[in-house]
């Protein structure tokens, strides 16, 4: 008896995952058609505001430090995950 409870539950439930996942694609691949749609515009509007305000990102020298480390730790892992899967394929 509880078997089949279990077994109509998780039906269910994947039934409910399908559509949940087939609600987001649409949601998502309209915001993505917009977007390709009306890129061009959208860059012209954020280019007038930084004109209008005067906008530039300037990060302090701590901050490059951080970004630069940040980018090397990156890349070092990147290289390690490359090896590890080269020597794994030999």
């Amino acid at each position: 008896m509880e078997i089949i409870d279990k077994d109509n539950r998780i039906k269910e439930l994947e039934n409910e995952n399908a559509l949940l996942k087939e609600q987001l694609n649409k949601y998502l691949m309209k915001n993505k058609i917009y977007y390709e749609n009306n890129k061009e515009e959208h860059k012209q509007k954020v280019k007038e505001y930084r004109e209008k305000t005067n906008y530039t990102y300037k990060p302090s020298p701590e901050q490059k430090k951080e970004y630069n480390k940040q980018a090397y730790l990156r890349r070092k892992n990147k290289l390690k995950k490359l090896e590890i899967e080269k020597n794994e394929n030999i």
